[in-house]
């Protein structure tokens, strides 16, 4: 049954909340109208669901320890859930929003009220739908403050500015997706990337409509980065003007200056600008993808997306704003690695880093690109799939966190590997040919309350495959304590290539690819928790699991009971992360 919306159903939540003594600082209270919304883009018109009618969507505006109350009603067409990327939710993994993994589908003419519990995250955010490929549309910004405690641990900006990055498609992107893993042929490609909803000036129909950031010379504005685009790893810079990079993912780094940066999909990055131009004009804000596949495979987004900062002031603009001349190019791998490297915490007084070094758990995954073959109607066919240490995940029809919490079996096994089936030179130009097949099954991981874990993620060339993948852990941020090129060395590289000092926190990392990244965190979040590739496409083939914390010993560290109004699974079914039933398998 849905909670009613209006006053009472959100005092009901505010009581909740107050009764498991979560709601530490401020409530804030959210409405959600999800609706079909037309919108214009590249010289056609198409309706796809946004939340209130705007793309992106609005921004949630906290400070640092508060709950937040979303009602979201389902005015659509279909199910949809919604996740609030980078939050850790403690001890309430059923506001964590992902389908099938903590909650079942809002279904279309109902409501469902998230409780959305902030606690030590503090700078850029963001939410978005995490049911089949909504999150096209249905996205936004969330801007975590300081408490006035500590403030911000660099001068406080003039001025603020919010920009999403995202992914445009011409056509009905659920639809051909799920006809796409009907029938086995690969997912759609983006027609454009946009700022801001907008393609801007060097894309047909768009010039009118560019997005447009007006600046004062002199001063500093604090700009609040998102990479929302569906499958993109992508390039963004400002032409002539500096960018000091200040935060990733909710938590501050050491500054870093720079002419440009590489923002994986899933994250969020606080970036210093100063006005400083002494010439007053109009200068492109630009967004391409770094694409890290194969040379030979061109079959990619390769639009430019464009927005204008210009500058206040009475002056004559030139015709055509200036482009960033320091945009790195497509395929320019070498400047994304010089730029990830440089990434440190900044690890002061009031913003501590405690890396686990009494690691009790320690995970090595492989991340592969594979294939399954599957009847359709009547005949053999092969579809790509990938997997997680050869686990390609399927969704049960019941939610995990609900069929863990009610001890309801048959959903799920708890017997996601630890290692890869078998070793084998995982960079190796040539892969072997039994490492394209793949076992599909809703395998997860359980880690006991409190446990120091340590995960190394490995790339491979299986499928000739290889590229960087973006990998996202929901309730938890972690320690990227390192990371190189070709297989991990589990002797010399710890020794060699770790930092424990000051390694970046993230909720969102790149594996390199032909390479390995090591991270850790302590798991002190109860709960069902989603690990994923945040491309898209592969999220769609089963690049995913699930870690299940165990509760603690005591009501303070355990999962918090779950709310009376949850959304029902009869009559859901995903579109996505099929079972093949007739794959081939490998044990």
């Amino acid at each position: 049954m849905a909670l009613p919306s209006g006053f009472l159903g959100l005092l009901l939540l505010l009581l909740h909340g107050m009764l498991f003594g979560l709601a530490q600082g401020d409530v804030h209270l959210y409405d959600f109208v999800l609706k079909e919304t037309s919108f214009t883009r590249l010289c056609s018109s198409k309706s796809m669901l946004v939340v209130n009618e705007s793309l992106p969507g609005p921004v949630i505006r906290v400070t640092k320890g508060d709950t937040v109350f979303v009602n979201v009603h389902n005015q659509g067409d279909y199910g949809v859930t919604i996740h609030w990327h980078g939050v850790h939710q403690p001890r309430n993994p059923w506001s964590d929003g992902p389908e099938y993994i903590t909650q079942c589908p809002i279904e279309a003419g109902s409501n469902f009220t998230y409780e959305v519990i902030f606690s030590d995250e503090e700078g850029t955010l963001w939410w978005h739908a995490h049911s089949d490929w909504t999150r096209a549309g249905v996205h936004g910004a969330i801007v975590v403050m300081p408490n006035n405690d500590t403030g911000f641990p660099f001068p406080q900006p003039d001025g603020e500015e919010i920009l999403v990055l995202g992914s445009w498609y011409k056509g009905d992107v659920n639809a051909e997706v799920a006809e796409d893993l009907e029938d086995g042929s690969d997912t759609p490609r983006s027609d454009s990337y946009i700022i801001n909803g907008q393609p801007g000036d060097l894309l047909p129909c768009s010039a009118e409509n560019t997005y447009r950031w007006q600046v004062d010379y002199g001063k500093t504005y604090l700009l609040r980065l998102v990479n929302a685009a569906m499958n993109a790893e992508l390039y963004f810079a400002i032409a002539q003007h500096v960018l000091t990079v200040v935060g990733l993912d909710g938590s501050y780094l050491k500054p870093v200056v720079t002419e440009y940066v590489m923002i994986s999909p899933g994250q969020t990055m606080d970036i210093l600008v100063t006005a400083n131009q002494t010439r007053p004009g109009r200068y492109y804000m630009a967004a391409r993808q770094f694409d890290s596949v194969r040379p030979d495979d061109t079959d990619y987004d390769q639009t430019n997306a464009t927005a204008i900062l210009e500058y206040r002031g009475n002056y004559t603009p030139t015709s055509t704003p200036i482009f960033p001349s320091s945009l790195p190019t497509y395929e320019d791998i070498k400047s994304a690695i010089y730029f990830t490297d440089r990434l440190r915490s900044l690890a002061d007084q009031d913003h501590p880093v405690n890396v686990p070094k009494n690691i009790t758990t320690m995970m090595y995954i492989s991340v592969a690109m594979n294939s399954i073959t599957f009847d359709y109607e009547g005949t053999s066919r092969s579809s790509l799939s990938s997997s997680l240490n050869n686990v390609s995940w399927v969704n049960p029809t019941t939610d995990v966190l609900l069929a863990y919490y009610r001890n309801m079996s048959g959903f799920y096994t708890t017997d996601f590997p630890d290692f890869p089936p078998t070793l084998y030179n995982f960079t190796a130009d040539t892969a072997p040919d039994y490492t394209t097949d793949t076992s599909q099954g809703t395998r997860v991981k359980v880690l006991d309350y409190n446990e120091e874990v340590e995960i190394v993620f490995q790339g491979t060339t299986v499928l000739d495959a290889s590229e960087d993948h973006p990998m996202h852990l929901h309730g938890y941020t972690f320690y990227v304590v390192g990371s190189g090129d070709g297989n991990f060395d589990n002797e010399t590289d710890p020794a060699n290539s770790y930092n424990l000092v000051d390694p970046p926190k993230m909720n969102t990392v790149s594996l390199p690819k032909r390479g390995w990244v090591a991270l850790r965190f302590k798991a002190s979040n109860p709960g069902v928790w989603l690990w994923h590739c945040h491309l898209d496409r592969h999220l769609s083939w089963g690049m995913n699991t699930v870690f299940i914390v165990k509760n603690g010993d005591t009501p303070e560290t355990s999962i918090r009971e779950p709310p009376t109004y949850m959304p029902s699974c009869e009559g859901s079914l995903p579109i996505r992360l099929l079972n093949f039933d007739d794959s081939n398998e490998r044990e």
